[in-house]
């Protein structure tokens, strides 16, 4: 269990969530995780567990709206470390409402925006010195959305701003890949987190299932695995790909689900 033995790896938003299991996972192979997130004691019972379990980690305030509070992040982690290897982008504020085009206020765009697509390019902008300075350079796996893919009755700065960071990764992996600098981009499909499983009723979780491909919805290690490859050196020639990890959701034509309750394979 040492694929990323001597790395040191940020999560962000990893206080809750998909994070916790992208860095519990990163912990069990070796890296030192920094735990990152605006609520400190909850942060602060992610690394407990982590370290129960073998791991190496530890808690540093981090807000994705506050360009200050990113930068201290990085210089903290470097000067704590000595290095930064691996950066994941999973902070967002999945709080945020939002709606069709007609009901959006500007106010509520901006909010989106800030939080889940110029939290991510200043992340990415201030991880980049560190990255550079690595002779094997390092890795930047950024969280974006199935949202990213189609159009939707709602969510629409959400998914605009998911589409940013699709957008954001192929130019990063472009711009940087000659200096060993890798960036790649994991679409999670519905990832029922303990935070939120109270909140997905049971008609949502029938539509995901019947449109998947394998029997279940997803959980934070099924992101966290992938996240892993992306982030160790087993990925060394992968950079500016976009990968669903969604049961296969996204991978066939609308009409499956209806058709296989039909007991047909077409019309």
């Amino acid at each position: 269990m040492d694929r990323l033995k001597d790395k040191v790896a940020i999560v962000t938003g990893s206080t809750s969530g998909i994070g916790i299991g992208i860095a519990r996972l990163f912990a069990a192979e070796g890296a030192k995780v920094v735990i990152c997130g605006r609520r400190e004691e909850k942060g602060q019972a992610v690394v407990v567990r982590i370290k129960s379990e073998g791991g190496e980690a530890s808690y540093h305030f981090m807000d994705i709206t506050s360009t200050e509070s990113i930068e201290k992040l990085f210089a903290d982690t470097a000067e704590k470390y000595g290095k930064i290897d691996i950066l994941v982008n999973n902070a967002a504020n999945v709080a945020l409402k939002d709606g069709r085009v007609d009901e959006l206020t500007i106010d509520m765009w901006d909010n989106i925006f800030q939080s889940d697509m110029r939290g991510t390019f200043y992340a990415t902008k201030c991880v980049l010195p560190y990255l550079e300075k690595n002779e094997n350079g390092g890795s930047i796996v950024n969280i974006g959305s199935m949202a990213s893919c189609s159009g939707d009755l709602s969510s629409t700065a959400y998914a605009c701003a998911k589409a940013g960071v699709d957008q954001l990764t192929l130019s990063t992996a472009l711009q940087y890949g000659k200096q060993n600098i890798r960036c790649n981009c994991v679409r999670p499909g519905l990832i029922v987190t303990p935070e939120n499983e109270a909140h997905v009723p049971q008609p949502v979780k029938d539509i995901f299932t019947s449109n998947i491909m394998v029997n279940r919805y997803g959980c934070p290690e099924d992101i966290g695995h992938m996240c892993v490859y992306l982030a160790s050196d087993e990925s060394s020639y992968v950079t500016g790909q976009i990968v669903n990890v969604d049961g296969g959701l996204n991978s066939h034509v609308p009409t499956v689900a209806q058709f296989r309750q039909m007991n047909s394979r077409t019309w």
